[in-house]
């Protein structure tokens, strides 16, 4: 059965019932070059549009996280949207960008990513300016991706998956903990003010600043 969500913000979201593992795989080669986005949950499998403001945010969150391992000399490798799945546990999803941060060595010199035997990215970026049919938190947990950036539009979260396997709200970055979240949230919240060169500009000069009295 197909179940079509309420468009927002340009974004339709489609929901497959009872689609087992190679079906899921099945899809993600038919789609692999078109904007459609695909999250399973080892049952059900969401299809999603992807809207010009949703990769909007997800651009310009990213640059400001590139500003940020690049001011701060921190390795880092960037994985994308590329798709984060495992067969053992029938899980899988593509998230608006990944990075590998602590774990950049184990994975520098590789083009393919085995999540069971590679380790999960460090950090996922997650841009919700709709809300998904299925549980993405779950699926991320699930993969063991250890923090996770959730941005509606309006409000920047940051998640830190416990001991227990589940997502806890954090008020500082494991990765950035000395890096002010509300301000970041309000560079974003700039982008109607700003063009994104000048704001990403902007974004690097106060990470300069914030650098030469102190930051690690």
């Amino acid at each position: 059965m197909i179940v079509q969500a309420t468009p927002v913000s340009a974004e339709q979201r489609f929901l497959l019932r009872n689609i087992e593992w190679p079906q899921y795989l099945a899809f993600a080669d038919l789609l692999d070059e078109r904007h459609v986005r695909l999250t399973f949950d080892g049952k059900n499998l969401e299809l999603m549009t992807i809207s010009h403001g949703h990769e909007r945010w997800g651009e310009l969150l990213g640059r400001f996280i590139d500003v940020l391992t690049e001011e701060l000399d921190r390795p880092m490798q960037s994985g994308g949207s590329t798709t984060l799945n495992r067969e053992d546990i029938e899980r899988g999803l593509e998230p608006d960008r990944c990075y590998y941060l602590e774990h950049e060595p184990l994975v520098r010199d590789k083009d393919e990513i085995d999540l069971t035997v590679d380790p999960p990215p460090d950090l996922a970026v997650e841009i919700e300016v709709s809300r998904s049919c299925l549980n993405r938190m779950a699926i991320y947990a699930a993969l063991k991706v250890p923090e996770l950036w959730r941005f509606d539009g309006s409000v920047l979260r940051i998640y830190h998956l416990g001991a227990d396997g589940s997502y806890v709200e954090a008020t500082a970055s494991r990765h950035f903990p000395f890096l002010p979240i509300p301000e970041v949230q309000a560079f974003l919240l700039r982008r109607g003010q700003l063009d994104e060169t000048k704001l990403v500009k902007s974004f690097r000069q106060w990470v300069r600043e914030q650098i030469a009295r102190g930051w690690a």
